[in-house]
């Protein structure tokens, strides 16, 4: 290797440690205002927070009405329970961690013990709305994509499973890392690999029979994902 790549490599090492660095930095400091019930940090996580929550909620329960609830439900969670939040991992894993708690709480009431057992597929009844969720900072799917693009993804993860689509959704949505979305889901990494492998295979070719084809290199870089 040349002196000109041992620099990059160096370069872009230490590029990544500072900014994992403040990415600690910035939970611990979530953390200690969580505990002192910081009024402030809690409207500034709203802010910050809304759009991603809304749209990891109405992509998990395909129902705008339930999503809506159990929006409000989760910032009652983060604070009454904030100072359960120790720093340690990423606010965004924590929070949706309590969103799909309270997801699983609701199916529960309905009989069903966990999302792994919403296998069924989606219901038309389920799904009345728009999944065009309005946010400040573009998504890594917004930034390949264009409008029309999105809806077309948009529908098709509508048609896989819950498990699936919600591996999917975390993953390229939310740029979580497997490691985050294990936490989030609480299933050993190797489940998740396999989630993700499935539901890549399954929308595949739900985008590529969903009318005009997604513009040439916009595609979502599926075979990176794992």
């Amino acid at each position: 290797m040349s002196s000109d790549e041992n620099f990059r490599s160096y370069f872009a090492q230490t590029s990544v440690a500072a900014a994992q660095d403040e990415v600690r930095q910035q939970s611990l400091a979530i953390s200690a205002g969580l505990k002192r019930q910081d009024a402030g940090l809690i409207d500034e996580l709203i802010v910050c927070y809304q759009h991603r929550l809304m749209r990891y909620l109405l992509y998990l329960t395909s129902n705008r009405e339930m999503a809506e609830d159990l929006f409000q439900e989760v910032w009652m969670r983060v604070l009454v329970r904030g100072a359960q939040f120790n720093g340690q991992a990423r606010f965004d894993t924590w929070l949706f961690t309590i969103a799909r708690n309270l997801v699983i709480d609701q199916r529960r009431k309905r009989t069903m013990v966990s999302l792994d057992e919403l296998v069924e597929g989606p219901r038309d009844d389920d799904r009345p709305m728009s999944f065009e969720v309005a946010a400040g900072e573009p998504t890594p799917f917004d930034r390949f994509a264009s409008l029309e693009d999105r809806e077309r993804i948009a529908a098709a993860l509508l048609q896989l499973d819950t498990i699936h689509r919600e591996v999917l959704v975390l993953r390229f949505h939310e740029d979580l890392s497997l490691d985050e979305i294990a936490k989030v889901t609480r299933a050993p990494l190797s489940t998740v690999k396999s989630r993700l492998y499935r539901g890549i295979a399954a929308i595949k070719p739900k985008l590529a029979h969903a009318g005009p084809r997604v513009q040439p290199g916009v595609q979502p870089d599926f075979q990176g994902a794992v």
